[in-house]
């Protein structure tokens, strides 16, 4: 009945230099009184004489704030105010490090945090911060290379910070915006070929600004388009730029509407191509191999002091990644079916004897990337906001019992996707390369990670690029036909590969993530299946079992999903003989969810499922006599009336409103119907 979405993630909190969060947490992380004092000391320390001084407070802060717990002892001293003109000291270490503590800030103190720095004026220090760093790449008064390396340092940290304050507040976009800041990227982007950890900041700057921003697309030049061409035409070696390439296509598909004319279908194939080539490496036996160079690196290293310096940096590595999978708070919100953006690169915070995980995080980032566009492409551009369209339940019409869940199909017709981007899509086998990678990440890689403590945090991100995949097979689905997708034995084939990720395990995963891609791309296929009347290989006892362990899980998008395919199984085994036993298992476990679950938007998908599975024909006549539906839903019928009267206003947004109040009526003139059959 409506569409499902994709999640929006946390942002991981990483120390803006390198340092883990547990190298610097106090014995007793609950004395909020030390907290504030040491916030308080290391504030006065900002004002020393000594740069050295400057630095190590600037530094010792961007850790302490990594403990979320410390923020607020920061805040109420006016840390953003102080922490500001230090952006601009005249030692550059002192700038670095200083950013890097806002930078810190911003990424752990959240939403909130990021609007309270932009309302006390940090996007001003950082506007000129970042215009001397760009007047300093090609200045000649910084002649030694050492020192000009130091000034694109700094520029790092402060587009960091700058990507960070854009994607959680639109006052810091229009900011940006108003300030110009754009060609002070476009600069930071140019550097790819001497820089490329600046330019891919850069480009993921660009890739949150040019979202959804009409003010600044108007404003978009031929310096802009040109720099993000040179990186799309690039061909560097190396996931670093397969990365930069990826972000800056994001970045281009952002523009789309802008663009000329004449260029616009020349882009969009550049585009999809650079997408593809990402997801054409193969992670599964890329990684293994990175791994095994590190392994030659370490062997052929000096032995003294550099084994010190490797262990520092392997304990580095897996507090980061400790820290990642603490702060990574299952599913969040979504927004209109588009993929969210969210920081999931950390490879600039890797320590640098780390370049061969560096590259398979860069891989693994690209990757994830391109599936998010790709599901930006192929969704709905409807500004609605949440799981269900709008639909009316005004027209009082005289409705058979065919027509009783019209706005099921109606909501869950193919999206509109233009012939450019089809083609495409197709062009370049975008829907085959998704498919391939909504596998189970390879065992061999897997085993790879786990045996290696810095490695393993890759898995967590090899899983995410499944997620994404699923995910976006969701919307492939939902936006093309089936002849697009290979036609009935094609789909018979992707229903085959999805049946094994569900059910090849001893017991279906539980995994909220997998679960709600999963089921999301399962809801689109037997859709499109059941309109075709293809068969599937999925039995009913099957999809029950999914359903059961999907209704228990606690994301709202999974139950819905669960529910949605067992009203899609059953609706079309009610056109079969023989089904009614099969249709009456199905119809008490949604008489279940719709009477207990606590969420009125599943109460209303079970409820709306059921119309649809017991609307006409033999079989489903006999199912409900057998488990009494009648009388089930004329005692659950002031009971949901009751709940939409009780929580709706509240808890649920208009369209959602709109749509239970549209099953409320169906259920009522549903219930008209059965009354019929039962006197016939």
């Amino acid at each position: 009945m409506g569409k499902s979405k994709t999640n929006k993630f946390k942002r991981p909190q990483f120390n803006a230099v390198g340092l883990p969060v547990h190298a610097v947490k106090e014995d007793d992380e609950d004395d909020h009184d030390d907290a504030s004092c040491s916030a308080g000391e290391l504030l006065e320390k900002l004002q020393s004489p000594s740069a050295d001084v400057r630095e190590f407070a600037c530094a010792s802060i961007s850790r302490v704030v990594q403990q979320s717990q410390t923020i607020p002892g920061f805040l109420q001293r006016d840390a953003v105010r102080r922490l500001g003109p230090m952006l601009l000291d005249r030692s550059l270490a002192v700038r670095e490090t200083a950013t890097g503590a806002l930078r810190n800030l911003s990424a752990c103190g959240g939403h909130e945090v990021c609007e309270d720095m932009v309302k006390h004026d940090v996007m001003t220090p950082l506007t000129a911060l970042l215009r001397e760093c760009c007047g300093g790449f090609e200045s000649n008064a910084l002649p030694v290379k050492e020192q000009k390396n130091r000034v694109e340092d700094v520029a790092n940290e402060a587009v960091n910070l700058l990507w960070n304050l854009c994607e959680s507040s639109s006052e810091a976009v229009s900011v940006f915006n108003k300030a110009g800041l754009l060609d002070v990227v476009i600069q930071c982007l140019e550097r790819h070929l001497h820089n490329v950890e600046l330019a891919i900041s850069a480009a993921h700057c660009l890739h949150t600004v040019t979202e959804d921003n009409p003010e600044l697309l108007c404003s978009m030049n031929a310096e802009l388009l040109g720099a993000l061409e040179n990186v799309l035409l690039s061909s560097q070696p190396g996931m670093a730029h397969t990365l930069l390439r990826t972000l800056s296509a994001g970045a281009m598909w952002n523009m789309k509407s802008s663009l000329p004319t004449a260029r616009q279908a020349q882009t969009l194939n550049a585009v999809a191509a650079i997408l593809s080539q990402s997801l054409d490496v193969d992670a599964g036996t890329l990684i293994p191999e990175l791994r095994q160079a590190e392994g030659v690196r370490q062997a052929s290293a000096p032995a003294s002091a550099d084994m010190e310096e490797q262990a520092a940096e392997d304990l580095a590595v897996v507090e980061m990644n400790e820290e990642e999978e603490e702060e990574e708070g299952g599913v969040g919100h979504k927004r209109n079916g588009k993929a969210v953006k969210t920081d999931n690169d950390v490879s600039d915070l890797l320590p640098r004897g780390k370049e061969e995980l560096r590259e398979a995080t860069a891989l693994l980032t690209a990757q994830q990337t391109s599936l998010e566009i790709i599901v930006n492409m192929c969704c709905s551009d409807d500004p609605s906001d949440d799981e269900w369209e709008e639909t009316s339940s005004s027209d009082e019409s005289e409705m058979g019992p065919d027509s009783l869940c019209d706005g099921v199909s109606q909501l869950m017709s193919p999206l509109c996707l233009s012939a450019e981007v089809h083609g495409a899509l197709i062009k370049h086998s975008i829907p085959e390369k998704v498919l391939k990678k909504t596998q189970f990440p390879s065992q061999e890689a897997m085993d790879v990670c786990r045996q290696n403590p810095s490695w393993k945090g890759l898995i967590k991100k090899m899983q995410r690029v499944q997620y994404r995949a699923l995910t976006c097979l969701h919307n492939i689905l939902s936006a093309m036909d089936a002849e697009s997708l290979g036609g009935a034995a094609a789909l018979q084939g992707v229903a085959q590969h999805l049946s094994s990720l569900v059910f090849g395990a001893t017991e279906i995963p539980k995994e909220e993530e997998f679960l709600e891609a999963v089921t999301s791309a399962m809801r689109s296929l037997l859709q499109m299946i059941a309109s075709k009347n293809i068969p599937q290989c999925m039995s009913p006892q099957q999809l029950m079992s999914l359903s059961e362990a999907a209704t228990r899980c606690d994301v709202v998008s999974v139950r819905v999903n669960a529910v949605a395919i067992l009203g899609i199984t059953g609706s079309t085994l009610a056109k079969e003989k023989g089904t009614a036993e099969t249709l009456q298992m199905i119809g008490n476990a949604l008489l279940q969810v719709a009477s207990r679950d606590a969420n009125l938007v599943v109460n209303g998908e079970a409820l709306d499922a059921l119309l649809d599975v017991f609307a006409d024909g033999e079989e489903s006549e006999t199912a409900a006599k057998n488990i009494q539906l009648l009388p089930a839903l004329k005692t659950l019928q002031p009971v949901f009336k009751a709940k939409i009267r009780k929580e709706g206003r509240g808890k649920y947004s208009p369209e959602q409103l709109c749509v239970l109040d549209n099953i409320k009526v169906n259920l009522r003139r549903f219930i008209g119907y059965l009354e019929k059959v039962v006197k016939k």
